[in-house]
């Protein structure tokens, strides 16, 4: 009698662990899709419209950077993969490059961001000249934490783009109009969880190592693909 009496919760015990099981294969398999190979799935890509974007109105396929002017990760991006990118998929009407402005680094990531944007507004063809100059101005990776990016900083660099007016840039610099587009990429970065710099969403998929330019490559041409 005791055995027949135990079977049934023997049973219960028995499937109830299945159940977990299988429930716990599905978050995994769900984690897997969503998190593919060090890739996370957002599902929207970040809007560009006014923000300094290189490349095809027209291109297919958008690749964006959340980066912050005192952070040495995203010069060596810039340095490493920019021109690779621009090169190989901007010049063709493939991508379109787009740099969204991160604070990180309290004052001077938001001097710095105030700068280039006073800057596109001015002189959209001068932006990516003086965005390449500003990171070129950051000392040595081992003294990143040093004040560096000031206002004779940002003078001293505008002032070696012979089209931009150096008096406009520093009136627009004190303007409500752009604190307005800092405070709009701030707003992106709380939006689309940004926590680090370099961050690079291709499409809607952020990737978890910015650094992979293989899975930055594998991303776009899995894009191209999609659209023809």
């Amino acid at each position: 009698m005791t055995n027949k009496k135990s079977s049934p919760f023997k049973l219960i015990v028995i499937v109830t662990i299945l159940v977990f099981a299988l429930i716990t294969a599905a978050v995994l398999l769900m984690d897997s899709n969503s998190e593919d190979n060090g890739k996370a799935e957002l599902g929207k890509q970040p809007p560009i419209e006014g923000q300094p974007t290189i490349g095809s109105e027209e291109a297919p396929v958008s690749v964006v950077e959340f980066g912050d002017y005192k952070c040495p990760a995203c010069k060596a991006w810039g340095e490493q993969f920019s021109p690779h990118l621009v090169e190989e998929y901007v010049a063709n009407g493939d991508v379109k490059f787009t740099y969204i402005n991160v604070l990180f680094h309290g004052e001077e990531s938001e001097l710095g961001s105030l700068a280039a944007e006073a800057v596109y507004k001015q002189n959209p063809e001068s932006y990516w000249e003086f965005h390449k100059k500003l990171f070129d101005q950051q000392p040595d990776s081992n003294d990143h934490d040093s004040v560096w990016l000031t206002m004779d900083t940002i003078v001293a660099v505008a002032g070696t783009i012979p089209s931009i007016d150096l008096n406009l840039l520093q009136e627009d610099m004190q303007s409500q109009s752009i604190k307005e587009e800092v405070s709009k990429d701030s707003a992106l970065t709380d939006e689309f969880n940004v926590e680090k710099t370099p961050t690079v969403i291709v499409n809607g998929t952020m990737l978890e190592n910015p650094f992979d330019y293989e899975k930055i490559i594998l991303l776009i041409e899995q894009e191209l693909e999609g659209k023809e």
